[in-house]
This record gives C-alpha cells, structure tokens and sequence, in this order.
C-alpha cells in the first residue's frame, strides 16, 4: 500500500513538474513572439537618422539653432529616427506614434483604439498578444491634442514594452535618460522628463486635462514634487504633458508612472517639415 501511495505521489509530482515547464515554456514563446513581431515593425518602419542636431532653417547656417526671441516656437532639434507612417497605418490605421528613447529599452509603435481594453490583449497590428501594445487613453483627444495624454504599456517580466519605466526611479539612470521622443504622422515632439513615481490606478495622477489652467498647473506641480528624481527642468505654464504608465508590484494595484513636457520640434515623422 505504501508502494502505492509513493508511486501516485511521484506521478502527481512529476505531472505538476511538466505542467510548469509546459507552462514557462509557452510564455517564453509568447515572449518571444510578440518581441520578433516589434522587432519586425522596427526594422521595416523604423530607421537611424544618424547623428544630426539641428538642421538649416530660414536665415540660419547649417548646425545653428534659432535664438530666443525670433519666432520659432518648434525646436529645430530632428529626432535620432524616422518612421514610416503610411506604412505603419496601412497595416493599422490606429497608429498613431512613435515612442522611443536612445540607450533604452523603449522603441514601440503607439495606438489609440476605441477603449481601453482591446490594446491590453493585441498587438499593434491588431494581432492578438499577452504583450499587448503601447496605447494612448482612449478618453484622450486624437493626435496629442490634449494638455495631458497618458500613454499605456504593460509591464512584461522580460523587460518589454513598459516594463523599463521603472529605471528612471533611479537618478544614475534618469540623468543619463532625460528624454524620451514621441514621433507622430503630423509633428513629433521630445519628452522632457520631469518626475517619476509609483502610485495607485486609482490616484488622480490618471487625470485628463483638456486645456491648460490652473488645476492642470496644481496637478503637475504636485507630480514633480513627489517624484524619485531630481531634475533642473521646470513644468508649468501653457504646456502639453504626457504621462506614460505601468503596472508596478509594490502594492495592490499599483502602478510607475513618468511625466514629460511635449516640446514639439521641427519635423513629423523624424522628416524636417518643409517651409
């Protein structure tokens, strides 16, 4: 009897060891699935621009940027990349950005879908995929129209998607990360980071703001004052804002968060806009 007993014990032990590695097993492969398919999307959207700082505008020589004060309120500072939209939106047409950072683990199409639920479970190409997609709040206004767009990406255990947001709680990082760079089919913009932090889904950091005024001026200077780094930038007046968020695992429902000023710059695409 006691043979038995063993034999069924070692039976039982020995179905749960292969159903675990049945189990780690196919979400390596879903891993890398849904990594191969952005991969892909990067390789054949996506390309270096190359080392540029700024480029040739109305009276100004190659390499000069325009000085305060004489009507330009686009940097003239190109993106590190370009990326094809037509192509992006002939595969979705729910594209809607870019989002990349150099040195970093962030180089992802954006979507906006009619909620907010479907993008949680399907890739860009509207494929479905446990690594979802990096996707605007289906609440905001298209085309980063609002003053405070929250952008979403799940935190996946391989450090995909926004699983790296975290790393700018770190100031070592944050200093050498300062932006982020959000390229769209009509103007691109750089991130200027200016506080990350962990807080609660259900905090009022997930506000939208329409317009600017007062309470989105409260609101931000309520974000920089509790984030992990410190920053000479300095949020306020009539700016656009973006917060980009993802799950964190130090409490229920607890989510890290960065904020960054939208500071439109001379191009769209990562392609110089014609005069």
């Amino acid at each position: 009897m006691k043979k038995v007993i063993r034999w069924v014990v070692m039976g039982l032990l020995l179905a749960i060891f292969l159903f675990s590695g049945i189990s780690v097993a196919a979400t390596l492969y879903r891993y890398e699935v849904s990594d191969q398919r952005y991969e892909d999307a990067a390789e054949q959207f996506v390309a270096v621009a190359g080392d540029r700082d700024y480029i040739e505008g109305p009276d100004l020589e190659a390499g000069q940027e325009p000085e305060a004060g004489d009507g330009e309120e686009e940097s003239w500072e190109l993106p590190p990349i370009t990326v094809d939209f037509e192509g992006l939106k002939a595969v979705n047409s729910d594209v809607t950005g870019w989002i990349y950072g150099e040195d970093t683990l962030i180089d992802y199409p954006v979507v906006q879908g009619e909620d907010d639920e479907f993008y949680l479970h399907h890739s860009y190409d509207k494929s479905e995929s446990s690594s979802g997609s990096i996707f605007v709040e289906a609440g905001n206004r298209p085309g980063f129209a609002d003053a405070n767009t929250i952008i979403y990406g799940h935190h996946m255990k391989n450090k995909s998607m926004f699983a790296s947001l975290s790393y700018w709680g770190d100031q070592a990082y944050y200093e050498e990360h300062p932006v982020l760079w959000l390229l769209t089919p009509q103007q691109d913009y750089k991130i200027v980071l200016f506080a990350g932090y962990t807080t609660s889904a259900t905090s009022d950091t997930y506000t939208i703001f329409q317009e600017t005024g007062t309470e989105l001026e409260e609101y931000i200077m309520a974000s920089a004052a509790q984030s992990d780094f410190q920053t000479s930038v300095e949020p306020g007046g009539k700016k656009q804002y973006v917060l980009l968020s993802t799950c964190a695992y130090s409490f229920d429902n607890a989510r890290y968060v960065l904020h960054g000023i939208l500071e439109p710059v001379h191009s769209a695409g990562g392609v110089r806009k014609s005069e």
